[in-house]
């Protein structure tokens, strides 16, 4: 049996459908049991609960072969850093005793940064923790940044004319799609083929500026607007505007800010390994664009 938690979300479901139609037998982890409905059909058996259950967790674990861990966002918090070191610490007791020998792991480029990289610290002590599970075999994926991440800017652009974070506008980032993290996934959780705790590094097609991302989106829509790199007060009083926790807020400038000085990509270094298949050119073209249209 594996149990997938996010199992709605841009990972989980993948991973859930693919390992049902590879015969496996799978445990969909969900707060809603409408929502999961789909998986069910397709298979999977539910286990509706939240990851703030302990006893739930560690019901649902048990006796299960492999599992994918993930700490999903929450926008409603004031102490974004306890949140997550709360769910780590279910995940943990959940594991402990539970039988389950393997782990994949929604982790992220930057993981090793204890601090300074906002919520991506946060995935270090996921990683860290883990370790104290007694034979315990985990594989941390660290995907670059995600391109659906850009959708969330499709407002602003609108409004403004603009696209715009605290990143240094010449930086080159990866972007990859979470549909290709979930091919990751799916791939390892096939094979089981890793021991100990390890990682690796999840880089899409190629990496990019955010001026050459933006241009790249700008032509898949038809309509000209440009990148601005806004200073991190701006960026958080932007965040906060839009409705963001000033805790979130803070998080992400401190990730970005993380990602200007170089640490956050310290280590990382693109192969044939590590790269995988969706372009963002395909991304603008068959999901940006049509988003953008769609919005009045």
């Amino acid at each position: 049996m594996y149990v997938i938690t996010g199992a709605t979300g841009h990972t989980g479901h993948i991973i859930v459908e693919e390992l049902i139609a590879a015969g496996k037998k799978v445990k969909a982890v969900v707060r809603n049991a409408t929502k999961g409905g789909p998986l069910a059909e397709k298979g999977a058996q539910l286990a509706v609960g939240d990851l703030e259950d302990s006893a739930f967790l560690k019901e649902t674990f048990k006796g299960a072969e492999a599992v994918y861990l993930m700490v999903p966002p929450k926008w409603n918090i004031t102490d974004w850093r306890a949140y997550q070191r709360e769910i780590i610490q279910n995940f943990v007791d959940a594991l402990q005793g539970s039988g389950v020998k393997y782990a994949v792991v929604l982790s992220s480029m930057g993981a090793h940064m204890p601090t300074g990289a906002g919520p991506v610290s946060g995935l270090y002590d996921l990683e860290q923790a883990l370790k104290t599970v007694a034979g315990l075999n985990v594989l941390n994926l660290r995907p670059g940044y995600f391109m659906e991440n850009f959708l969330g800017n499709i407002g602003l652009i609108k409004a403004a004319g603009i696209q715009g974070y605290a990143l240094n506008a010449d930086l080159k980032v990866p972007l990859v799609h979470t549909h290709d993290i979930a091919e990751v996934a799916v791939k390892h959780f096939l094979t089981l083929d890793f021991e100990g705790h390890s990682h690796v590094f999840v880089a899409g097609a190629a990496d990019y500026t955010m001026t050459e991302a933006t241009a790249i989106l700008s032509d898949a829509v038809g309509k000209p607007f440009h990148y601005v790199q806004f200073s991190p007060e701006d960026a958080r009083a932007g965040m906060i505007g839009a409705g963001l926790p000033e805790t979130i807020a803070d998080g992400y400038n401190e990730l970005f800010a993380g990602l200007n000085s170089g640490e956050y990509l310290n280590g990382y270094e693109r192969d044939a390994s590590n790269t995988t298949p969706t372009t963002f050119e395909d991304f603008a073209k068959k999901e940006f664009a049509v988003a953008f249209n769609a919005v009045s």
